[in-house]
């Protein structure tokens, strides 16, 4: 199934087809809102999608702190967006589809069949000398129905296994996969037994995904096979998504665990590990210590 399309080939769809729905999905952790960028800047004809009010549902330690919305969450944004039933959704970013990508994952595993990401984002957009609107978009409501089960996915007992099963990859930065710092989360450290697998590793510095071979030999490099279960998490779910569309690209089916270490490291006697972790290749782990029972810090939500 076709996960990107590229800028010029946007164009010619929106100008030759009416079916094409453009969602804008501007988010970063910590970061303004999304929306101010939306309004400084969009592709004409784009809806705002909110990731925490509508790709998201509230934050709770036990759920993590971007649970999956409820489905008629999502179903009242997507049609909000202007989506009817057999529409080709096109969602896109501008910081390379890190954010867009949880709408990607979302919308798919809802039974939207055809979603693309904007390959490069609106950087590429602009980059091609394509229009950008500063308009607040009259956009008309769609009538999609929506249902979950369309994608795999894991809950908190299906990851942890999975390291013995197969490979689970962590999409976060190295530092918090190793424990050297957690800005967000009541605990620094990894899923005992995942890799390591920055999410940014999936793209070039124009922002636009690596090509599909490379892409399969940084993931096969990571251990993993055709042969063998893949998963993807990161700190709430959203670049964990990122993830499985850049093992899509490379060939391989991904699960995803919408709980990330937000929900695991809230967990009470959850085990911990920090340190590099799982050596692929070598067959051996390495790196810092298991804490096994580890209880969570208590107190408020972090920052988001």
């Amino acid at each position: 199934m076709q996960t990107l399309i590229e800028a010029p080939e946007l164009a010619s769809w929106r100008a030759g087809r009416n079916d094409v729905r453009l969602v804008d999905v501007r988010w970063a952790l910590g970061g303004p809102p999304g929306r101010i960028a939306y309004l400084a800047g969009h592709i004409p004809g784009a809806a705002y999608a909110d990731l925490e009010t509508e790709l998201a549902g509230p934050a709770v330690p036990a759920e993590g702190r971007h649970p999956v919305p409820a489905i008629g969450v999502l179903q009242a944004a997507a049609r909000h967006w202007g989506i009817d039933d057999g529409d080709t959704v096109v969602v896109y970013d501008d910081l390379g589809n890190q954010s867009a990508a949880r709408a990607w994952w979302l919308l798919r595993h809802a039974g939207v069949r055809n979603v693309l990401l904007l390959d490069g984002g609106l950087g590429a957009w602009v980059a091609a000398g394509l229009q950008v609107s500063t308009a607040e978009e009259t956009i008309t409501p769609g009538r999609v129905s929506l249902d979950y089960g369309h994608l795999t996915t894991l809950d908190a007992d299906a990851a942890g296994r999975l390291p013995g099963e197969g490979v689970l990859l962590d999409a976060r930065a190295g530092a918090r996969f190793r424990g050297e710092t957690e800005p967000v989360d009541p605990q620094a450290g990894h899923i005992p037994g995942a890799v390591s697998a920055p999410s940014a590793g999936n793209l070039a510095p124009d922002g636009r995904f690596l090509p599909a071979g490379e892409l399969r030999a940084r993931f096969e490099a990571l251990g993993v096979t055709d042969a063998a279960p893949v998963g993807v998490y990161c700190g709430s779910g959203v670049t964990a998504a990122h993830e499985v569309a850049a093992l899509g690209i490379a060939g391989f089916e991904a699960a995803l665990y919408p709980g990330s270490w937000s929900q695991w490291s809230n967990f009470p006697g959850r085990a911990v590990e920090t340190g590099a972790g799982r050596q692929t290749g070598a067959g051996r782990q390495t790196g810092g210590g298991r804490q096994t029972g580890a209880e969570p810090q208590q107190g408020a939500e972090p920052p988001r």
